[in-house]
């Protein structure tokens, strides 16, 4: 591990990829890919999650790109604001919102005020990255709006919600779509995925920059 990777990763963090990695085994998945998943089971402390992890081909290099070029990152509570925000300051200080900054005082008719912030805030940042981990109906209003090709398509979409009602629809329709997009299959998801996701991508995009400049650098 070089020294760009140990500023980034606590000795903990380090030592718990380890354990992932032994206790899994092989998993068919290689480069960020691999990295993504293991976050994914660090924060979730689930061994069983790794089976419904489903990246969209071109999807984490698409993100990675995104990301490494300040895209905006947009997520549908404070929550997956707050659990993404630190690793983006010590990266690539993109801005992080949660939608909710956009959304109404009081839900409209018929809609949430999670899915009336998406479109407002969409509206603003054409090409973000996407994370929604709690809140289906901003998944789906997302969804719709590119679709009706009201707004660009996000750079990438993370769709973990979490829950029982409308969660497996709208992960069905994120499916259906052509975006670039990571998620989470049944009712797994949340706050803390979502951000884990984006910090793995942060993460490793960060390395990657950190490999170009020291490779230009370095003597031919």
């Amino acid at each position: 591990m070089d020294s760009f990777e140990a500023s980034l990763d606590h000795p903990i963090f380090q030592e718990s990829v380890r354990r992932i990695r032994a206790w899994l085994g092989p998993t068919g998945l290689v480069g960020v890919e691999q990295e993504l998943m293991e976050r994914l089971v660090h924060s979730s402390g689930d061994l069983a999650l790794a089976p419904d992890l489903r990246i969209g081909p071109g999807a984490c290099a698409a993100g990675l790109q995104a990301l490494a070029a300040g895209a905006p990152i947009l997520t549908d509570t404070a929550m997956a604001a707050a659990a993404v925000a630190p690793m983006a300051r010590r990266t690539f200080a993109n801005p992080v919102h949660s939608v909710l900054a956009w959304a109404p005082a009081v839900a409209p008719a018929g809609g949430t005020r999670a899915a009336a912030g998406m479109e407002r805030a969409l509206l603003e940042h054409p090409g973000a990255v996407v994370l929604v981990g709690s809140a289906p109906t901003a998944l789906e209003r997302l969804l719709e709006l590119v679709e009706a090709g009201a707004i660009a398509a996000p750079a990438l979409v993370i769709g973990m919600p979490v829950g029982f009602v409308g969660v497996a629809e709208s992960k069905r329709h994120l499916a259906a779509s052509a975006l670039p997009q990571i998620r989470l299959e049944g009712s797994k998801g949340g706050a803390g995925l979502v951000g884990a996701a984006a910090n793995a991508l942060l993460r490793r995009a960060w390395l990657d920059q950190a490999a170009k400049d020291q490779a230009a650098l370095d003597p031919p």
